[in-house]
């Protein structure tokens, strides 16, 4: 990893290692300030563009004609043919007009109206989850690990609730999300086999869902979304497999590295921790920072597919063009003192969720049930401290922990 002193050239921000310690903020600042559109070796060879800056993340998001999501996909890596063809079946990887009626038939179904109605159930799943935790508490004090034990379940339940995916499936659906994002780390990864067919499997049990609820009327998510027409489209099977993937990994990786880079982030500043816990009315505006802060994945990835250019800087049509969002959301030009957690933080326009026609569509789902979480968290414990050293994902796509032992203690 380069250190604050360090030039351009000795920047990587491709390898994997470099994300262990922490994110590497000093040198996405050093971009932003000395090479904002920065090419960017790649070990299979040739290179791409790194956009670390808050405007011109903003401006390749919104421009959807030059800059494909579907030509190369969303990753870095490019993807074998047989796998690019289906990743180009989810949302995130399709570019208009085949994006818009199948998000917009997916929107319909998170409607604040909607969420509200949600709002019972989540809170309902997340007391189930802190009851399970009851006989494991040993003179009203709990070791336990939060990532896998706590911040993990809650995503997974509510997802597999929405999708009516049946409960002894619920940890193979995060399994297959755990193997599609984090695979660099070798403590995540599985054997080549597996790894390699996470994304099939978990489309195919998505497709045989969709199979099994097509012409039924039930309210599952599913359901609603294979039986119902939006602007003269209905999805099909293939489509809804794709769509199953995205959700499901989708949910589960971004609320389960917001609730506990979030918490994390409280321990750290016990002051923040009893604010919240006294005053929850302060909720909804520390969830946005702990978004900006924790921002669950660092990138995305676009192709030209013209002859442009960023920020002055000329780009040839099919180069591959990488949004950095963990570096825009700590743009100096954009926040006041971005590099200190704020949780009074009026001015937010981070990119944790993207922007634009991709903008995440399970957004205000992660924000209710992160909300809902420390609502029910706070009314029971009156302390979380740490007992080890949490240990990150190694990624340079998924920004989370993957360990964090601590302590809990009843009230």
């Amino acid at each position: 990893m380069a250190t604050e002193n360090s030039t351009v050239e000795d920047i990587d921000i491709y390898e994997p290692d470099n994300y262990v310690e922490q994110v590497p903020l000093a040198d996405f600042a050093t971009l932003r300030k000395h090479a904002p559109i920065h090419w960017h070796s790649h070990p299979g060879g040739s290179g791409y563009w790194v956009v670390s800056r808050h405007e011109d993340v903003v401006k390749v998001s919104k421009d959807f004609n030059t800059f494909s999501a579907q030509r190369g996909f969303v990753l870095v890596d490019d993807l074998p043919d047989d796998i690019l063809k289906r990743a180009q079946g989810q949302l995130l990887g399709m570019d208009p007009p085949n994006h818009g009626p199948i998000r917009r038939a997916v929107i319909t179904r998170f409607t604040k109206k909607l969420l509200a109605e949600l709002e019972p159930k989540v809170r309902s799943i997340t007391t189930d989850i802190l009851d399970k935790l009851e006989p494991r508490f040993v003179d009203g004090v709990l070791d336990c690990e939060f990532v896998n034990d706590i911040a993990g379940e809650l995503p997974t339940s509510v997802i597999g609730s929405l999708l009516g995916v049946p409960q002894d499936m619920w940890s193979q659906l995060r399994r297959w999300s755990d193997l599609q994002t984090s695979a660099s780390d070798p403590d995540i990864a599985g054997d080549d086999e597996e790894t390699k067919n996470a994304s099939v499997n978990m489309g195919a049990y998505g497709y045989q869902l969709a199979e099994e609820r097509k012409g039924e009327d039930g309210v599952d998510l599913i359901s609603l979304l294979i039986n119902v027409e939006i602007e003269g489209h209905k999805v099909t099977e293939m489509e809804f497999a794709s769509l199953f993937v995205q959700i499901t990994v989708a949910g589960n990786e971004t609320t389960r590295g917001l609730l506990a880079g979030g918490m994390l982030e409280l321990i750290k500043r016990p002051h923040l921790y009893n604010e919240l816990e006294n005053d929850q009315s302060k909720l909804p505006r520390a969830i946005e920072e702990m978004l900006r802060w924790t921002c669950p994945l660092h990138y995305f990835r676009r192709t030209a597919t013209c002859d442009t250019e960023i920020g002055g800087q000329a780009i040839k049509e099919n180069d591959k063009v990488v949004m950095m969002y963990s570096s825009a959301n700590f743009d100096e030009t954009v926040f006041d003192n971005p590099n200190e957690f704020d949780i009074h933080r009026e001015h937010n326009p981070h990119l944790a969720f993207g922007y634009g026609i991709h903008l995440c569509l399970g957004a205000n789902l992660a924000r209710l049930e992160t909300r809902v979480f420390y609502e029910e968290f706070f009314k029971r414990y009156k302390s979380i401290e740490l007992i080890g050293e949490p240990k990150r994902i190694r990624s340079n796509l998924v920004n989370g922990l993957k360990l964090m032992p601590v302590r809990i203690a009843r009230r």
